[in-house]
């Protein structure tokens, strides 16, 4: 017999995580089709023209950095909340993904801290004085790097959703099928990152691919754990 106060707790963590499900994908959206950061601003390998657009669009570019900032701090707590709802499944295996996704979190914020760092240097001419010509292109890696960064970030997203899908499919809290694409997409997402990573060419082509069915999933699972919750063992007949 489950104890009460643990099935509780999971109903509202279920609840909590379809919520920021919903609102982490709301924020990655706004990012990609409203402030499009950093992909109209930053342009690969002439930091002139980078520094230019910045200057441009501080606000924008701003925006953008907070906006990552948020998700990734909801992304936490979403985290948090998985691992609240599955623990009782599998305690290992959940801690397992919760290192996982962590790390995928620490990695991006280490990216965001050197994009900001990149944007004070590039857009303030006082601060620019202080390099030569060679030092100050170096400085355009930060900005170059922060995609490749994005790749390590995905692919530890891959392994942290593989095993959390892989225990909503154990413990039959969602429907399976729901939780058996989790598992597909996410290990895509994971299959599709090491393939860039070996195969640079391929980036463009498998993007959108390799991304949006990991989208149709999260959105999919937030609106059901929203408005559905968890199967839990007291709502059972």
């Amino acid at each position: 017999m489950e104890d009460p106060t643990t099935i509780t707790s999971q109903y509202k963590a279920a609840r909590l995580a379809g919520l920021l499900y919903l609102i982490a994908m709301a924020t990655g959206l706004f990012a990609e089709f409203y402030i499009r950061f950093p992909s109209t601003l930053v342009v690969s390998g002439d930091v002139a023209k980078t520094a230019s657009n910045i200057m441009a669009n501080e606000r924008l570019y701003r925006m953008g950095i907070a906006n990552n900032i948020i998700t990734f701090a909801i992304d936490v707590v979403l985290i948090w909340a998985l691992y609240v709802l599955l623990r009782p499944i599998n305690r290992n295996l959940a801690l397992l993904a919760v290192f996982f996704r962590l790390v995928e979190t620490t990695i991006a914020c280490i990216a965001i801290i050197n994009y900001y760092v990149a944007m004070e240097f590039v857009s303030d001419a006082d601060h620019l004085k202080a390099f030569d010509s060679n030092q100050i292109q170096a400085l355009s890696i930060l900005h170059d790097t922060y995609a490749l960064t994005f790749i390590v970030v995905a692919i530890f997203l891959g392994l942290g959703s593989t095993v959390f899908n892989y225990l909503l499919f154990k413990s039959r809290y969602i429907p399976k099928v729901l939780a058996a694409w989790g598992i597909f997409s996410s290990l895509l997402l994971l299959i599709s990152q090491f393939a860039i990573v070996i195969f640079p060419k391929v980036e463009k082509t498998i993007i959108p691919a390799c991304y949006a069915p990991i989208a149709i999933d999260e959105i999919a699972l937030g609106f059901w754990l929203l408005f559905r919750g968890a199967a839990l063992p007291k709502m059972e007949s």
